[in-house]
């Protein structure tokens, strides 16, 4: 009984113009040409469809397996952290923590596959980007950092509901510091900002939404002083950031402070499984967490902007400044 040859529709091609050259009806350099094969190569076919039948067109590695192909003691291995000790990562993530934690280098595409074939998807939807310009990047380190706080259940019910104060250069997307705090406060933001200027610098510019800790309500009637002096008496934090020489710029949206707004999205994603897998649920627990995770989180955000240096100045008055400002605030 002659063997079944099972042919793709382009090995299937082949065959009908060899079978072409066989009858007579083109001859080879045609053959060549309407195949996309140099004549050398068609002669070749030719020699082995003669001696082999269509058999001779099948792929050689056809029923193989793959020299690259994943073992399935390994498919298995990852299949179970997926499910357990890494349950609620993304594919990336999960890929990453994979090759540092577990020892284990399996490319992203490859971890997707088997979380597909196995019914699990990625926990991050992915959103088509919205139609909105960009506004371009400052083109120094340390010209303007962008500082928010996200409240939210970052220990997902195993401990009390926080906020994520934290920092984000404009020009690089670097982390310079970040932190938890128990409530979006003057002292979380005095620390954030007595961190940077001790181990990066003074930033040129702060860029913030219109919180109370910034500066003082529109709404709240100026006081004579104030009327006298044409201008409204600086919050706390506000008279730290003159006396420091930063620039206080207020945002009035959130599309406006997008950089920050995507961090914050990144975080969600990434640091609340961080959390998750390190147990934490005391705001002690998932700062320890947290200050672990920056180093790393930076390393895949950084930006290299095309004008290098930085702006930010370094100066003994100004560590004392945010060291007196710190010891003024009250622990509320």
């Amino acid at each position: 009984m002659r063997e079944r040859v099972t042919l793709t529709r382009k090995e299937q091609n082949r065959l009908m113009v060899l079978n072409g050259v066989e009858v007579g009806r083109i001859i080879a350099r045609e053959a060549a040409e309407v195949l996309g094969l140099s004549l050398r190569h068609v002669r070749r076919i030719l020699a082995a469809y003669r001696k082999e039948g269509a058999a001779a067109l099948a792929h050689g590695n056809r029923g193989r397996r793959p020299h690259n192909a994943l073992d399935d003691e390994l498919k298995k291995r990852v299949l179970e952290l997926a499910q357990s000790i890494y349950a609620g990562c993304n594919t990336q993530h999960f890929a990453e923590l994979l090759a540092e934690r577990e020892g284990i280098a399996v490319s992203r595409s490859a971890v997707r596959l088997i979380l597909l074939r196995a019914g699990l998807r990625s926990p991050r939807k992915r959103r088509p980007p919205k139609h909105r310009s960009r506004r371009e990047r400052y083109p120094r380190e340390g010209m303007l950092l962008q500082i928010d706080a996200s409240r939210d259940d970052w220990l997902e019910r195993r401990g009390p509901y926080l906020s994520l104060i934290g920092a984000i250069d404009d020009a690089t997307g670097k982390v310079p510091y970040a932190l938890f705090r128990d409530e979006e406060d003057a002292q979380g933001y005095t620390l954030l900002l007595r961190h940077i200027v001790e181990n990066e610098g003074i930033p040129e510019a702060l860029y913030h939404d219109a919180h109370g800790i910034f500066e003082r309500s529109r709404k709240e009637a100026a006081t004579l002083e104030e009327q006298l002096a044409g201008r409204r008496n600086p919050t706390q934090f506000g008279r730290m950031m003159e006396e420091l020489g930063i620039i206080s710029i207020t945002s009035l949206s959130p599309q406006a402070r997008g950089r920050i707004e995507r961090l914050w999205g990144t975080f969600q994603d990434r640091l609340k499984s961080e959390l998750r897998i390190a147990g934490a649920k005391t705001t002690e627990e998932a700062n320890r967490v947290l200050w672990d995770f920056l180093p790393d989180l930076t390393k895949g955000l950084l930006f290299r902007p095309e004008s290098l240096g930085s702006l930010i100045v370094k100066s003994p008055i100004a560590l004392s400044l945010t060291r007196h400002s710190v010891s003024s605030i009250s622990v509320v």
